[in-house]
């Protein structure tokens, strides 16, 4: 596939293979942009920024809803597409593929919904006869920085919003995950999109990602990604906006009260889906040591069941993950816990890029599977005595994106989401639920701002403050 920078779809000599995670089979090809790419596409994007800021909200979001359409056409094209260049299992292939459109029409419906606010300045001395409020206008070209793990989703959940907003966009996708972003480019283009306000750069993430962040063009920046590459954007930024969705450990409290039928089901869903290669995947399982070996005989059949293999393949419950080498580090980092003292439950084992989902035992917070973010199919577990010392577990963390309990205790729940340093608080589900219309951003290291798209628009917006002087 081409590149589409500043108004067309371009090639470039030096090209990017596009591999499957399961096979390493070449998939596609794309072009290696550079930062010369970099400054073509946004003296293009100057002029569709303005084009789109002159758009109205009714027309905005009709391209959007036109988009969405689009979307659905070709649904089944874009749930293959993620599965084969990232590796998740085609359900979940197909669940992105269908969330993505959702989070489309979900911008759509908020473009209609960009509003200021009156401001009562007769209640200031000396201000009786003026009346204000305030504005809200587009910031200009929002740069899309996406990662490779939901290659459609994460996407859309910043050019949706910043569409809406009337703002133009450039995205630089992953490296390992192109196809999806540069499908969706194809499809925005159909909508009716101006081909001056969107541009998607494929290439190396260290030199698009200084060229982009670095530049005063742009007045937004929308970053996913660990938390050592947000913090590099934001030194490079400047003074400009950013949207920083960082990296994450997830506790999960499993309380001596806990249906722990329920609690097993979700932890073996949360822990486990695309590979463990979820944000908010439950990560950290904090027991109370009076359920401990009771919750183990739950959960292990339940992940012994997880089938791995090709990710295409009917029956087949887990993919690989997105590279050998990092099945190769959470392989290391489970052997290292084990060396330290943790129990090898089940699992451990890996063939190429497939790892076995696994469990430990009596993990201690100072191990790297507790402490760090593994990224991969694996939970932690770690007992604890009661509901404070299971908080203090909660909150060791530099992170705070989402956190869960279970518990039939409304007093315990209510502390839990009071006390726990978190962006997203659960109660009776795991930590990997996300509903794309809510607020979605953490806390401490895990980030600064907010997703989904009302948020998201409100990030992407400049406020204007507009006073009356009447006579």
């Amino acid at each position: 596939m081409k590149m589409f920078c500043a108004g067309e779809w371009v090639d470039r000599s030096e090209k990017i293979d596009v591999t499957n995670p399961y096979d390493g089979s070449v998939i596609d090809t794309v072009p290696k942009a550079t930062t010369g790419d970099v400054d073509r596409a946004l003296a293009t994007l100057v002029s569709g920024a303005q084009k789109m800021r002159a758009m109205s909200a009714y027309d905005r979001s009709n391209l959007l809803r036109r988009v969405a359409e689009g979307m659905k056409r070709r649904e089944d094209d874009l749930a293959r597409t993620i599965s084969r260049e990232e590796g998740k299992i085609l359900a979940e292939g197909k669940l992105e593929a269908s969330r993505s459109r959702e989070t489309i029409e979900v911008s759509a419906e908020e473009a209609r919904r960009i509003v200021g606010e009156m401001v009562p300045l007769d209640a200031a001395p000396g201000a009786a006869g003026r009346i204000g409020f305030t504005l809200r206008v587009p910031c200009g070209i929002v740069a899309a920085i996406t990662p490779f793990n939901f290659p459609l989703n994460l996407v859309c959940h910043k050019v949706g919003p910043a569409l809406a907003a009337g703002n133009a966009v450039i995205i630089k996708p992953a490296s390992d995950t192109p196809l999806s972003a540069l499908k969706l480019v194809e499809i925005l283009l159909e909508a009716g999109t101006p081909p001056e306000a969107i541009a998607c750069l494929t290439g190396g993430g260290a030199v698009l990602g200084d060229a982009l962040s670095g530049d005063r063009r742009v007045r937004k920046i929308s970053f996913t990604g660990s938390y050592e590459v947000g913090e590099h954007i934001c030194k490079m930024a400047g003074v400009k906006r950013v949207t920083m969705e960082l990296g994450s450990n997830s506790p999960v409290i499993v309380m001596d009260d806990a249906d722990l039928e329920l609690a097993a089901k979700a932890i073996a869903s949360a822990g486990f889906a695309n590979a463990g290669q979820v944000c908010i995947s439950a990560q950290r399982i904090l027991t109370s040591k009076r359920i401990g070996p009771e919750f183990i005989d739950i959960l292990k059949p339940k992940v012994e069941s997880l089938t791995v293999g090709d990710p295409l393949v009917e029956g087949t419950k887990m993919g690989p993950l997105v590279r050998e080498a990092d099945a190769a580090r959470v392989q290391s980092w489970i052997e290292e816990a084990v060396a330290g003292g943790a129990k090898l439950v089940t699992g451990g084992g890996r063939r190429g890029a497939l790892h076995e989902p696994t469990i430990l035992d009596q993990v201690h917070p100072s191990m790297k599977v507790s402490k760090e973010e593994l990224f991969g199919p694996a939970v932690a577990l770690t007992p604890f005595a009661d509901i404070d010392e299971a908080i203090r577990l909660a909150n060791d963390t530099p992170y705070g994106l989402s956190a869960a309990i279970f518990t039939r205790d409304l007093d315990r729940a209510m502390k839990f989401a009071r006390e726990v340093d978190s962006g997203n608080l659960h109660v009776n589900w795991s930590t990997q639920w996300r509903a794309d219309l809510m607020p979605y951003g953490g806390l401490k290291d895990s980030g600064l701002g907010k997703e989904g798209p009302k948020y998201a628009i409100r990030e992407m917006t400049e406020e204007k403050m507009v006073v009356l002087h009447l006579k």
